[in-house]
C-alpha cells in the first residue's frame, strides 16, 4: 500500500484559517449585496403575505397536440404580463411551471376577479389602418409630414415590404395631407375618420369612385347623424386620451368592436407614449400563419420580422396595403394591436400582394423576437383552463407566517438542547455552525426575491426547517468520528484529521441522496411543492459548504486548544466518559541473538 502524502496533508491541516477567511468573505460580500440591492428581505409567496394564485393549464386544439411547447407558453406569459401589468398591479408574477401550466400570482390590493378574467380569456390580435396619432400629452397635431427616410413616428420604426431589398423612399414629400393645414385636433380626427371610411377598394376619393350609382346615392339623415355622433364620440375619447397614465391606457379602446374604430396607446421608439385613431380591423390575428425574427444580412438590415399568411389573410392584407400604399404619413401605416395596445405601426410603400411580408427597422434580436412572438400568439392554437384559484387574505398570510417561525424555533431549539447535553463542548461548534448557515440561507433567499423571482412561501418555511436537521446530522456524523477515533487511543488532533476522510465521504453521500431527492421532486411537481424542494436542494448545498469551509477548519482550531485536547469533561470528548483505550504506543521488536564471529 502507498504512503499518505504527508506533505499536502499537513500543508492543509496547519492553515484552517484560510477556510474560515473565504466562507467569512463570501458572507461579507453576500451580505453587502442584499443591503445594497435594497432587499432586506425574502419575498413573501402569496399564502404568507395574501392575495391571489391562479393556476392555467394550456389546452390545445384538436390535432394541435404539438402547439403546447416551450416558445408558446412563454409567449402566453408575456401576454398575461402585459394584462396583469395593465392592471396597475405592482410585484405580480407570471411564470410557467412544468410544460403545460402558468401560475400567476396576484398579491394583495388587487381586483382578483378583474384580474381573474383578464388573464383567462385568449388574447385578440388585429391589424388596423392608422387614421391619426400624436405624442401623448404634446401639442395638437394631425399627422406627421413625410420624410425623406421614410422613418415612421412609431415604436417599431420600420417597413412592411415582400422583399428583402428596398423599394425606394418611404412616400412622395411635398404637401402636407389636407388633414394637416388643420389646427383643431377635433378638425384632424373628423378628416381622418372620413379619409378612413372611404367606400372605394383601393381607398382613394376620386370623382370617378364617387361617381358610381352605389356611392352616389346619398344617405339617409339618420344615417349621416349616427356617424356625425359616432366621429364626435370618437374625437372625444381621443382629445381625453392621456396614455401617459397607466389606468387609462389599460381601459384604452378595450371595449371597442373590431369593426369600430378606436382609439388605441403604444410606446414609440424613444420610449414616449403615443395615442392613436384607429380604422377598423382589417386583417385579424388568427390570419398569420406564421411570424418569426430573421437577421437580414443581404440588405444589411440587421434583424427583422418576416410574417407569412393564411390565403384568406392573404386577400385582406393585400386589400389593406394597397389602399394605405397610396396615403400620406400617418395614414400609410398599420397598427399591431394586441389586447388594445399598439405594439408596432409600420408603414406601406406598396400593395404586398404575395402572402408575406417584412418589418424591418432598427430591431434588436430581443425586440425582433418579441413582435415576432406576439405576432404569433394571435395564431396560436391554444386556449387556457382554470385549474384552480386560490385566494388568502392578508391576515391569514400573516397567522401562516408566525406559526410557520415559531415551529422553526421550536425545531431548532430542541436541537440545540440535544446538542448541548449529548455533546457539551462541541455544542458551540455546532451552533457556531447552524448560525452560518442561517445567515447564508437568510441572504441568499433575499437576493434570489429580485433575482430570480423567488418567493418564500409555506411549503419552503416546512423545507428549511427540515433542513436545521440535515445540516445538524453532518456535524453529529463527524463528532462521532472524531470519538471513535479516540476511543481507539489517539489523541485529540490526529483523531480529528484521522476522523475526517470517513466522515466527509458520509457526509457528502447523504447531502447528494437529499439533493437528488429535492431535484426530482422539483422537477415532476407544479405549484407550492416547488418551493419546499428549492429550498431543500438549496440547503443542502448550503450543508456542504459550511461542513467544509466552516466546520472543519474551526474544530481543526480548536482541537489546539487546551480545554479540547485536554479533554475536559465539558468538552464532549472525554476519554473517560467515552471509555477511550489505553493510547497506542509503538515498541521496538526485540533483536535476534546475533552468532559472534570466529576471528
Amino acid at each position: 500500500m502507498a504512503a499518505p502524502k504527508k506533505g499536502r496533508s499537513a500543508g492543509a491541516q496547519s492553515k484552517p484559517g484560510r477556510s474560515l477567511a473565504l466562507i467569512l468573505i463570501a458572507i461579507a460580500a453576500l451580505t453587502g449585496g442584499m443591503f445594497a440591492s435594497g432587499h432586506t428581505t425574502p419575498r413573501l409567496g402569496i399564502d404568507l403575505a395574501g392575495g391571489t394564485s391562479i393556476t392555467l393549464r394550456a389546452v390545445a386544439e384538436p390535432g394541435q397536440a404539438s402547439a403546447i411547447n416551450k416558445t408558446n407558453m412563454d409567449t402566453a406569459v408575456d401576454i398575461m404580463n402585459r394584462r396583469v401589468n395593465g392592471l396597475g398591479v405592482s410585484e405580480a408574477e407570471v411564470q410557467t411551471q412544468g410544460d403545460r401550466n402558468i401560475i400567476v400570482n396576484i398579491p394583495k390590493g388587487t381586483n382578483s376577479k378583474q384580474a381573474q378574467e383578464q388573464v383567462g380569456t385568449t388574447a385578440k390580435l388585429y391589424f388596423r389602418p392608422v387614421l391619426a396619432t400624436e405624442v401623448s400629452g404634446a401639442a395638437p397635431k394631425a399627422s406627421s409630414s413625410p420624410s425623406a427616410s421614410g422613418s415612421s413616428p412609431g415604436k417599431a420604426t420600420g417597413k412592411a415590404n415582400p422583399s428583402t431589398s428596398p423599394s425606394g423612399s418611404a412616400s412622395p414629400s411635398g404637401s402636407a395631407s389636407p388633414s394637416s393645414s388643420a389646427t383643431s385636433q377635433g378638425r384632424a380626427v373628423t378628416d381622418a375618420l372620413k379619409a378612413g371610411s372611404s367606400p372605394s377598394a383601393t381607398g382613394s376619393s376620386s370623382p370617378k369612385a364617387s361617381s358610381s350609382p352605389k356611392a352616389s346615392s346619398s344617405p339617409s339623415p339618420s344615417a349621416s347623424g349616427s356617424a356625425a355622433d359616432s366621429a364626435a364620440k370618437l374625437q372625444a375619447q381621443y382629445a381625453a386620451l392621456d396614455c401617459t397614465d397607466k389606468k387609462t391606457r389599460a381601459t384604452a379602446g378595450k371595449s371597442a368592436k373590431p369593426s369600430e374604430p378606436t382609439v388605441a396607446c403604444g410606446q414609440n421608439s424613444q420610449g414616449q407614449w403615443q395615442k392613436y385613431v384607429l380604422g377598423p380591423a382589417a386583417v385579424d390575428g388568427t390570419d398569420v400563419k406564421k411570424a418569426q425574427a430573421v437577421y437580414n444580412t443581404q440588405t444589411a438590415a440587421g434583424w427583422t420580422v418576416t410574417m407569412d399568411f393564411t390565403s384568406k389573410g392573404t386577400k385582406k392584407f393585400a386589400d389593406i396595403t394597397g389602399q394605405l400604399a397610396q396615403k400620406q404619413s400617418p395614414q400609410n401605416q398599420f397598427a399591431i394591436v394586441l389586447d388594445g395596445e399598439v405594439v408596432s405601426d409600420p408603414y406601406v410603400r406598396e400593395a404586398l400582394t404575395a402572402g408575406n411580408a417584412e418589418i424591418s427597422g432598427n430591431f434588436t434580436q430581443e425586440e425582433a423576437q418579441s413582435l415576432a412572438n406576439m405576432l404569433s400568439y394571435g395564431a396560436l392554437p391554444l386556449s387556457f383552463k382554470e385549474d384552480s384559484v386560490t385566494t388568502v387574505t392578508a391576515a391569514l398570510g400573516g397567522e401562516q407566517l408566525q406559526a410557520g417561525l415559531i415551529a422553526g424555533a421550536i425545531g431548532l431549539a430542541l436541537v440545540i438542547i440535544y446538542l448541548v447535553v449529548y455533546y457539551r463542548g462541541l455544542s458551540l461548534i455546532a451552533v457556531a455552525s447552524l448560525l452560518v448557515s442561517a445567515v447564508l440561507t437568510y441572504v441568499i433567499m433575499s437576493l434570489l426575491g429580485p433575482t430570480i423571482g423567488f418567493a418564500l412561501n409555506l411549503p419552503a418555511v416546512c423545507g428549511a426547517i427540515v433542513a436545521i436537521g440535515i445540516t445538524a446530522d453532518s456535524f453529529i456524523v463527524f463528532f462521532e468520528r472524531i470519538r471513535d477515533e479516540i476511543r481507539e487511543g489517539r489523541s485529540l488532533r490526529p483523531a480529528i484529521e484521522r476522523a475526517w476522510p470517513r466522515a466527509r465521504r458520509t457526509i457528502l453521500v447523504s447531502d447528494f441522496v437529499s439533493f437528488l431527492a429535492a431535484a426530482v421532486l422539483f422537477i415532476v411537481t407544479v405549484g407550492k411543492v416547488q418551493g419546499f424542494a428549492f429550498t431543500l436542494g438549496l440547503t443542502t448545498v448550503l450543508d456542504v459548504v459550511v461542513v467544509f469551509l466552516f466546520t472543519k477548519p474551526l474544530m481543526t482550531i480548536l482541537g489546539r486548544g487546551r480545554f479540547f485536547s485536554s479533554g475536559h469533561s465539558w468538552s464532549g470528548l472525554d476519554p473517560k466518559r467515552l471509555g477511550a483505550k489505553p493510547p497506542l504506543r509503538r515498541t521496538r521488536r526485540p533483536s535476534a541473538p546475533v552468532d559472534p564471529k570466529e576471528a
